[in-house]
């Protein structure tokens, strides 16, 4: 996955996932609040937020120990190893030992990025399943008072995870820029620019 796309494509992907619920049933209310408890418990908020978990981890396994795409959909297909050789089209580029190092210090930075994308992503998924879990609740109970509040309360914080990721790119862009002017290969894969900084930050 390119660096570009990185980041809307976790948020998009796990709260999508997160907010698939079992069927409540046929649609109907009951009749007193005492059927108010099976109707919600019909929102499976452990297993939902289990299955987007395991799903976490399998991608941060897949990122620690395979290869990360650097493709732009404009060039060859070139990944970053593990152990830092440069592939493009499947083929290992000749690098010295300052270049390997480069090179494992932006796929550092990468992993990073791609984390804390998971982490709001997760969050993400979690606050789907509350505010559902609230508006059921509170349906069923007519307590509706205070749920929108609990709710912005929780994306706030994930707001602020956000602005954290945010300022992660800088030392990003700083990383690939280096690696671009120490290795020519790299240099049609160094796409981030200032836009993509100003963009994260709105």
């Amino acid at each position: 996955m390119t660096t570009r796309l990185l980041l809307p494509a976790l948020l998009l992907c796990l709260p999508i996932a997160a907010c698939t619920a079992p069927d409540s049933g046929k649609g109907k209310a009951p009749a007193d609040q005492s059927a108010a408890a099976p109707a919600t418990s019909a929102l499976d908020t452990d297993g939902i937020g289990k299955t987007v978990q395991e799903a976490t981890d399998k991608a941060r396994r897949e990122i620690s120990q395979g290869n990360i795409s650097i493709a732009n959909g404009k060039t060859p297909k070139a990944e970053i190893s593990p152990q830092g050789d440069l592939l493009i089209d499947g083929k290992p580029v000749t690098v010295d030992a300052h270049q390997r190092a480069l090179l494992l210090d932006y796929r550092k930075q990468v992993e990073q990025l791609a984390n804390a994308g998971m982490e709001i992503g997760v969050a993400g998924a979690n606050l789907g399943v509350k505010a559902a879990g609230e508006a059921i609740k509170g349906m069923f109970s007519g307590d509706t008072q205070g749920i929108e509040a609990r709710v912005n309360e929780e994306a706030k914080k994930i707001e602020d995870q956000a602005q954290k990721l945010c300022g992660l790119l800088p030392a990003m862009m700083a990383k690939q820029q280096a690696l671009a002017a120490a290795l020519p290969a790299f240099q049609p894969y160094a796409t981030m620019d200032q836009s993509d900084i100003d963009d994260c930050g709105r």
